[in-house]
């Protein structure tokens, strides 16, 4: 994992931000698109379809949201520890879908709030890899945090090992790509170097523990 140049504290804010809003602007503004079906609709079935959209949507919002705050935001106080099994059930909730299917493996107990941030953008680092969808599993062994996912044209994206590798040619941060940087911020806060194979089919990246325990 290369070195990188730390962004402003400026600069990082806006960043997640945007990375938030982009999660949660299509989930919201379907709610808003079914809230104007049923003012402007008199037809029951069509309202019954609006209905079953802001559910759907409004399901979708929530779930993302609880996992950005944990991922992202401050989650409690500083110094504060996470539940994993509570960091299991929001990454259930964000990751499954139709496409997906998501494997927690994880003891019952808990862990520093960096830790378990690092654990939760790794997996989600990792989901960026299978576009068209497939398996993702995290596991927790000790301190060690290993995330695999496999599916059809699995790849990690070409940004995203350039930036761990040589970030000075990566080209302009945006919203998405910052979201690799917030996990080498996480990991190299913890004393953590990350590490993505290939094995077989499999993409697995690992959160190594090495320079933790060397700390």
């Amino acid at each position: 994992m290369a070195d990188i140049q730390t962004l402003s504290d400026i600069d990082l804010a806006a960043l997640l931000c945007s990375r938030v809003c982009h999660d949660v602007i299509s989930p919201v503004g379907a709610i808003a698109n079914g809230l104007e079906v049923l003012d402007d609709e008199d037809d029951p079935a069509m309202q019954e379809i609006a209905m079953d959209l802001i559910r759907k949507s409004a399901r979708q919002a929530s779930t993302k949201l609880q996992f950005c705050r944990i991922a992202f935001g401050a989650a409690g106080s500083a110094g504060a520890h996470l539940d994993l099994a509570d960091a299991g059930e929001v990454s259930r909730a964000f990751f499954s879908d139709d496409k997906t299917s998501f494997e927690w493996n994880a003891p019952h107990e808990t862990r520093e709030k960096n830790q378990v941030k690092l654990l939760l953008n790794l997996a989600l680092m990792a989901s960026t890899s299978i576009p068209r969808g497939g398996q993702l599993s995290v596991a927790v062994n000790g301190d060690a945090f290993q995330v695999r996912c496999s599916g059809d044209a699995a790849k990690v994206p070409e940004k995203t090992i350039t930036f761990m590798t040589d970030p000075a040619n990566a080209g302009d941060m945006d919203s998405r790509l910052v979201q690799v940087y917030y996990t080498m911020r996480l990991a190299q806060a913890g004393g953590y170097s990350l590490v993505i194979t290939q094995e077989g089919a499999d993409i697995v990246m690992k959160a190594d523990p090495a320079a933790r325990a060397a700390a």
